[in-house]
């Protein structure tokens, strides 16, 4: 499926650090891993806040305006909010700003939907995974939208795809967020 943006700009953006939200059901292939490795350090959450849902938290933060006008956009807040559980790899303000000009604001175009919608569901995993339960080294794991994402553990980082996990661990009532300092784009959008 192509989107009705143009070659460059796709171009540009996955030259441009491409990265986000993805750990899937390969849950076997990630193992219990010792969590003083991971500079992602786990977020202290209030009682209320780990009642809230992944919308309902992106949504109070002002680091994911962007994201969350996203996930409108493409009629995701019900999925999102629903039961779960999901892994949600969510990139900040400042990883979309990293996107080449014009990239966000064409992909909330009612006409770039279908894309809009690859490109999220190209950050969620249909199961909660913590930053402690991925292995040292590197596995495949599949998204929401079909794709696998590279998910990297070396001495003091997790890194998704080209992404760095820049906060782990935002527990949800129906997953957890893990936030990544770039977006991601599934390989089959780019030309």
């Amino acid at each position: 499926m192509k989107a009705n943006i143009s070659g460059n700009c796709l171009i540009k953006t996955a030259t441009s650090a491409i990265a986000t939200v993805s750990i899937l059901v390969s849950v076997p292939s990630l193992a219990l891993a010792d969590t003083s490795t991971i500079s992602a350090k786990p977020t202290k959450l209030s009682e209320a806040t780990k009642k809230q849902n992944i919308v309902e938290i992106a949504s109070s933060n002002n680091s994911f305006t962007t994201l969350v006008a996203a996930v409108k956009a493409a009629g995701l807040v019900d999925t999102l909010s629903g039961k779960g559980p999901f892994t949600v790899f969510a990139p900040t303000n400042e990883a979309f700003a990293k996107l080449p000009k014009g990239t966000v604001d064409s992909l909330l175009k009612p006409e770039n939907k279908a894309a809009l919608v690859k490109v999220l569901t190209y950050h969620v995993v249909p199961v909660t995974i913590y930053a402690k339960d991925i292995k040292s080294g590197s596995t495949l794991v599949k998204t929401v939208d079909g794709s696998s994402i590279k998910v990297t553990k070396t001495n003091k980082n997790v890194v998704i795809d080209n992404s760095k996990v820049i906060k782990a661990d935002i527990k949800a009532s129906n997953g957890v967020i893990h936030v990544i300092n770039n977006v991601l784009l599934p390989p089959d959008l780019l030309p």
